[in-house]
């Protein structure tokens, strides 16, 4: 049997996605037959030994990947210490396990996805694999064409360059505008800041678009699973 990483082993048993993994590691949480490990990169032949988190012996689980149209008012994280409402709440019990894949803001709706596959999560939010995700804001004020094209161009915010792929303006008057944005670097709350750069609050957003995958007509509130043509889909060629 191939080895693998402990991390790789971890996030695909469902223990934590690959970096929070690396972290538990680093962290001296996982043993190895018993052993503390902490050094990142070790390999380990799944079959031949006992991997477990403080004492718990970590079983693989059959993956699961689900698509969810997040509603406002919903965290995109596993617990909340102030027992506000998460995006786990909206599935069933047997699923807390899951975990989302890349985050939506609290005041942000549409597309997530929640996952236990670590390598799953890994290539959709990773910078370096650029998969773009849609949204559709819908801004106070008026979008011209000239901000628009400062989207594509790049607008430097907090030592950060914010850059969209592609924007699309939809409509615009004197009081709001509604402007498509497709973007590949996932940086936190980009879309927000992309809008606030220019001088323009964001009322609304909605994700309608992870790589090839629609929000399409899902309910807000309502999830399904992925099927295996889409996954594949969301997956490097090589995958």
């Amino acid at each position: 049997m191939a080895l693998v990483r402990l991390q790789k082993f971890l996030a695909e048993a469902g223990v934590a996605s690959r970096r929070a993994a690396e972290k538990l590691i680093a962290d001296g949480h996982i043993t190895v037959d018993g052993q503390v490990v902490r050094t990142l990169g070790t390999k380990i032949e799944p079959a031949q030994v006992e991997v477990a988190v403080d004492g718990k012996v970590v079983r693989t689980r059959r993956k699961v990947y689900v698509a969810l149209h997040k509603p406002r008012g919903f965290l995109c994280t596993r617990s909340d210490p102030e027992e506000r409402r998460t995006v786990l709440d909206l599935l069933p019990r047997e699923w807390n396990n899951l975990f989302p894949v890349g985050r939506l803001d609290q005041d942000s709706e549409g597309l997530l996805f929640l996952t236990n596959d670590g390598s799953f999560s890994l290539h959709l939010t990773h910078p370096r694999y650029g998969v773009r995700k849609k949204y559709l804001a819908v801004v106070e004020g008026r979008i011209d064409e000239t901000q628009l094209r400062r989207f594509t161009q790049g607008v430097e915010d907090a030592g950060e360059l914010l850059k969209a792929e592609r924007a699309t303006l939809l409509t615009s008057n004197n009081s709001h505008s509604s402007v498509e944005l497709e973007l590949a670097q996932g940086r936190n709350r980009e879309v927000r800041r992309l809008f606030a750069a220019l001088g323009h609050e964001v009322v609304q957003l909605r994700r309608t678009q992870i790589g090839p995958i629609r929000l399409g007509e899902l309910p807000v509130g309502k999830w399904r699973i992925l099927n295996p043509t889409e996954i594949k889909s969301l997956l490097p060629s090589e995958a």
